[in-house]
């Protein structure tokens, strides 16, 4: 059996990210890490951005054995008793905790009959799909939202022949207003990438043989990125409330409990800017949900009041963005230059902004959130 003060589950950002909040409010106590990835924490967005561009993979590594972390890699947690403060890996190897956090994130969702996909999520995914992506080899990405748009752009940059296939009408048609969706579209094709919108996968053979609706495609390689499932097996198995994630209040405790807690993809948390509960799946709220809870877990007591952001990078287009970017909202926009630099502030009916994306515009997710705590009504002068 072993015995720590902090068992923490899960080897992602999140869990390197709480360890770090422990060791700022205790020093010397005991922490585990048991991750089911075989290496220690590293950071995601560097998959599909900078490493496809000559970025140096040694920078990836987020040195939590320094922080004093006891690593326990390649296994994964398979039981919890939490009565006992007692979990087991798949191992049969043993641990007993005073504190526990369930940083367990999520897995990638999955296309039924199909063979060979690399379903992207992992540093040995890259690895797998760059082998691949030798200059002049085709590769079909499957899903045309946030991790599919920023492969096709990383394969074009190596030389790759890409197909981009998906059911939606556009890029990142959930996000983008459709005027802006539909521009990225032609965008991507103007730089090389066949795009087959309003298109369905009906099977994958071999990793190589994509079979649409309306045809065949011959691949050298097919990755999809559909999104993930969050890994809530093992909280629910344990009794706790799972709602589209592991429910927890503002400081990342599980309901009822003062030692169970959980951060990051999996955690479902209150909003009070926003006035409800979500689920994010970016790196801000990685990094910064699991510092918090991490800290708290240590007898911090701060409430998460974080209104996480993501940005990306397609081609020379980038964004970033706040709060709740829904192309289902009503917006007010601003473009100082139509599709190529402006802002979009996604409302209420009352025209209250509730997120906000920064297209081509820097350095302004602070003012943005303020905006959002402020609910006030915005238009589009108040976007200058």
């Amino acid at each position: 059996m072993h015995s720590t003060r902090y068992l923490i589950v899960g080897g992602g950002m999140t869990g390197d990210a709480a360890a770090k909040g422990i060791r700022e409010h205790d020093p010397d106590g005991p922490i585990t890490l048991v991750g089911d990835d075989p290496h220690p924490p590293y950071k995601r967005p560097p998959l599909t951005k900078g490493l496809w561009s000559g970025g140096d993979e040694a920078k990836i590594w987020r040195g939590t054995a320094d922080a004093g972390v006891d690593l326990r890699l390649g296994r994964r947690i398979v039981s919890l008793d939490l009565g006992a403060r007692r979990a087991t890996d798949d191992e049969g190897g043993e641990y007993a905790w005073e504190k526990l956090l369930l940083a367990t994130g999520g897995r990638p969702r999955e296309l039924p009959d199909a063979n060979g996909v690399v379903y992207f999520r992992t540093l040995d995914d890259y690895h797998r799909l760059r082998e691949q992506a030798a200059e002049g080899a085709h590769i079909v990405v499957i899903g045309g939202g946030f991790i599919g748009s920023e492969l096709a752009a990383a394969l074009i940059g190596v030389g790759a022949r890409v197909t981009m296939v998906f059911p939606e009408p556009g890029l990142s048609w959930r996000v983008f207003p459709s005027d802006l969706a539909e521009f990225v579209t032609g965008y991507y094709r103007e730089r090389g990438v066949e795009v087959l919108a309003r298109e369905t996968v009906d099977s994958v053979r071999g990793g190589t043989t994509v079979v649409t609706g309306s045809g065949t495609l011959e691949a050298d390689g097919v990755v999809a990125g559909l999104g993930i499932v969050p890994n809530t097996e093992l909280a629910e198995a344990a009794g706790l409330e799972v709602d589209n994630g592991i429910v927890v209040d503002e400081y990342g405790r599980v309901d009822g409990r003062d030692d169970v807690f959980a951060a990051g993809d999996v955690a479902n948390f209150p909003v009070a800017a926003l006035g409800r509960s979500t689920r994010v799946e970016h790196e801000d709220h990685a990094n910064t949900h699991g510092k918090i809870v991490g800290a708290n877990m240590a007898g911090a007591v701060i409430p998460y009041d974080h209104i996480p952001f993501f940005y990306s990078d397609l081609f020379d287009l980038g964004y970033e963005a706040v709060g709740d970017v829904d192309s289902r909202l009503p917006t007010v926009e601003r473009w100082d230059e139509p599709n190529r630099k402006g802002i979009v502030a996604y409302v209420d009916d009352a025209r209250r902004p509730r997120g906000f994306l920064l297209w081509n515009t820097w350095d302004k997710v602070e003012e943005a959130r303020d905006l959002i705590r402020a609910a006030e009504p915005v238009g589009e002068g108040m976007l200058a």
